[in-house]
């Protein structure tokens, strides 16, 4: 198996165990993350966390694997064609990348996530990469277009206009400029980016949920809607986690928790 799960009873970390492929993406490994992601979905579990076992997060599409194809079998990428209309789409080639999870993912990013492996990481909800990981949109010296959201989501963390830059040089990407651009929230030390990344999952787990994930869509349902209609869909998600979790939690703070910014005991 190349994708496993070690879970806790609020975080699951799904790892993706290819280290002789630096983690590059077959259709195995690709299915494999399908199912851990449905069944992390359909779990009671809060946050998931994607780490890339022996010190890379992912090479993209396995070129090993697609140049072994025969003319026959290189048909078959005809498989993740969009249906017409509002049928469900099939996975993406990359794995998850078209899902829409109702609950947050955090990737830990050591050494190289490329070509595909940028749009994994970019797929997830935040990016913990270590001070040596990089981005890079590789495929394009072999004639390999982005595919899994990678020209659509870019845009949208960071501007098109360096978008552009990064996507049709092709260049390579360190840790440091991905967090000054935004295209990562946070910068650890080599080897800790899994670490750091659980952390913060258990950070996220222990505060209500209902208003946490009402935020999460809100920002997702809003891009691209005028001022007045982003407003209207914020209004309607966060209204039940009012009722059912923010009048309780006020009445925690009236009681002395979580005075002057302590989050240990709210």
């Amino acid at each position: 198996m190349t994708v496993t799960i070690e879970k806790t009873e609020q975080v699951w970390t799904v790892i993706h165990n290819r280290p002789e492929a630096r983690n590059a993406m077959d259709p195995d490994s690709a299915d494999g993350l399908v199912e851990a992601f449905e069944d992390f979905d359909k779990s009671d579990a809060k946050v998931a966390v994607l780490w890339g076992a022996g010190g890379s997060f992912c090479a993209g599409w396995d070129l090993k694997y697609a140049a072994s194809l025969s003319s026959g079998e290189r048909e078959n990428i005809k498989e993740f064609d969009f249906p017409m209309g509002s049928a469900p789409a099939p996975r993406g080639s990359l794995g998850p990348t078209r899902m829409e999870l109702s609950k947050p993912v955090i990737a830990a990013v050591e050494g190289p996530a490329v070509a595909g492996g940028m749009e994994l990481a970019m797929w997830c909800d935040i990016r913990v990469m270590s001070e040596a990981a990089y981005f890079g949109v590789f495929c394009r010296r072999w004639g390999i277009p982005l595919s899994d959201g990678g020209a659509v989501r870019l845009p949208r963390l960071i501007g098109q206009g360096k978008a552009l830059e990064i996507t049709m040089t092709g260049r390579k990407v360190p840790a440091d400029e991905c967090y000054n651009i935004g295209l990562c929230e946070k910068v650890v030390a080599v080897g800790d980016a899994r670490a750091s990344a659980e952390a913060m999952a258990h950070e996220i787990e222990k505060f209500p949920q209902q208003a946490m994930l009402a935020d999460r869509r809100s920002i997702y349902e809003t891009h691209g809607l005028s001022v007045r209609e982003a407003l209207k869909v914020e209004w309607a998600n966060g209204l039940a986690a009012v009722r059912n979790e923010g009048y309780e939690g006020a009445a925690r703070f009236s009681s002395g928790l979580g005075r002057h910014g302590d989050f240990d005991k709210i």
